[in-house]
């Protein structure tokens, strides 16, 4: 019988065979992270696992099962209706697990639903308890997963290069500035997810390489060491009470890390202009040095000079120059608008 219709009918026609008084026995749906390695449950779940009087599964590939038979627990394979395990708890005060699947059982959750609605029954106490929570981050783990099977699988990314992906990865950077720029919060989270991909794809790349392979583990152990190191005053013994001080800590730990030559050393000449002239600018203030800007003529050394005074005022010429050519957009839309017309 369909099990809708077997706790439909079990409601309509057996309520007056169900005992009165208040809710007997338990019944936990125990709910599991696939993002969190099999067997690594919470303490109350396995307390609770151990004093149940029966364990369910329905599902027999389930990951849990074999670390439960491990430690001991029996578990049924099996997908009971509602009415049956309402009918096993409720009388002799017994208390029932239903480890869930990956559906989260929803039949079995919409046939307890119908049977506690009806009015007409003694239920069990129910409770749904969580085995295993996603840490935050956990949906990396799954952005992994996915980019592994889109390289395995997808006929162009699975030749794709670091040098067929370094122009999206410019794009998606910018993307993701005039996201912010235009204070678009739901672009903003689509943007970033964006460049999260691009990490993760040359992440992906790199871990195919025959020669110095690494994968995305390899790039956030690095980034993690590196803000470790440069945060003493988060993780070591250092103080700092001022963004001024943090900003310090950084630049000497920076320092000590690049043993740079020249402060123009880390400066990539392939970003835009004005981008480019403000980070040599602030290279230039920060390291103390007095160098005059470079004699001639022109609307270049006119940007520079331009450039040079906007990051020592602490602005950001590239986008004091978006702001200014986005108000140049509008107007020409404007006079576009007023010749139509």
């Amino acid at each position: 019988m369909n099990a809708d219709a077997s706790d439909a009918s079990a409601a309509d026609t057996g309520a007056d065979a169900r005992p009165e008084g208040p809710g007997t026995g338990r019944l936990v749906l125990l709910t599991t992270s696939h993002r969190v390695a099999p067997g690594l449950l919470s303490w109350p779940a396995w307390q609770v696992l151990r004093a149940a009087d029966r364990v369910l599964c329905a599902a027999p590939d389930h990951p849990q099962l074999p670390y439960l038979s491990e430690a001991g627990i029996r578990v049924e394979v099996a997908s009971p209706t509602a009415r049956e395990l309402v009918d096993y708890c409720v009388p002799e005060a017994r208390t029932a697990v239903v480890l869930t699947s990956a559906d989260g059982e929803s039949a079995l959750t919409d046939g307890l639903a119908r049977l506690a609605g009806s009015g007409r029954e003694t239920m069990p106490d129910l409770e749904l308890l969580p085995g295993s929570y996603d840490l935050p981050g956990a949906r990396l783990l799954d952005l992994v997963q996915v980019m592994d099977q889109i390289r395995a699988e997808c006929p162009w990314s699975s030749i794709r290069t670091h040098e067929d992906l370094a122009k999206y990865g410019l794009e998606e950077a910018y993307e993701l500035v005039e996201a912010i720029e235009a204070g678009d919060r739901e672009e903003l989270r689509e943007e970033l997810g964006d460049v999260l991909l691009q990490v993760v794809f040359h992440a992906r790349i790199a871990q195919d390489a025959p020669e110095d392979p690494f994968s995305i583990d390899d790039v956030a152990g690095t980034i993690v060491e590196k803000l470790v190191h440069r945060h003493p005053h988060v993780f070591g013994e250092e103080d700092a009470e001022t963004p001024e001080d943090v900003k310090a800590h950084w630049l000497r730990t920076k320092a000590e890390e690049k043993q740079r030559e020249s402060v123009t050393e880390g400066v990539p000449l392939g970003q835009p202009g004005l981008a480019l002239a403000a980070k040599l600018a602030s290279r230039v203030r920060t390291a103390g040095l007095e160098v005059a800007l470079p004699a001639g003529e022109g609307v270049g050394y006119e940007l520079l000079a331009m450039a040079v005074r906007a990051e020592r005022d602490g602005v950001d010429p590239e986008a004091a120059l978006r702001a200014a050519a986005r108000a140049y957009r509008d107007a020409v839309i404007a006079a576009e608008g007023g010749a139509a017309g």
